[in-house]
């Protein structure tokens, strides 16, 4: 029985060659950096069509303009340009409810 050297180092060139353009298609994934870090209101965002105001109630801005922070009340969806505009519709949430316009 005789050993088939040329038969292994065939196998072997193909076994590397495989290897190798195997390694070639993965590309590493950076590690986010830290400055990517960003608060959780900034990332939300939501559509007109789920509220029921035309204007944020705080400060009058359209809700076409971008809604960041929504509240359910009296069964409503009031939409607010921004977190401080809904803190402040809690503080008067009765006064300012009722000065709300409401889309039809």
């Amino acid at each position: 029985m005789s050993f088939n050297y040329r038969l292994l180092i065939v196998g072997l060139t193909l076994f590397a060659a495989c290897n190798s353009a195997a390694d070639k298609d993965k590309t590493p994934v950076p590690a986010p950096a830290a400055t990517a870090i960003m608060p959780a209101d900034s990332t939300k965002t939501y559509d007109q069509a789920l509220v029921d105001n035309k204007k944020d109630p705080s400060c009058g801005m359209p809700v076409s303009a971008g809604i960041s922070d929504t509240l359910h009340f009296k069964g409503k969806v009031i939409g607010f340009c921004s977190t401080e505009c809904k803190d402040s519709f809690i503080k008067d949430s009765t006064k300012a409810f009722a000065a709300i316009e409401f889309k039809n």
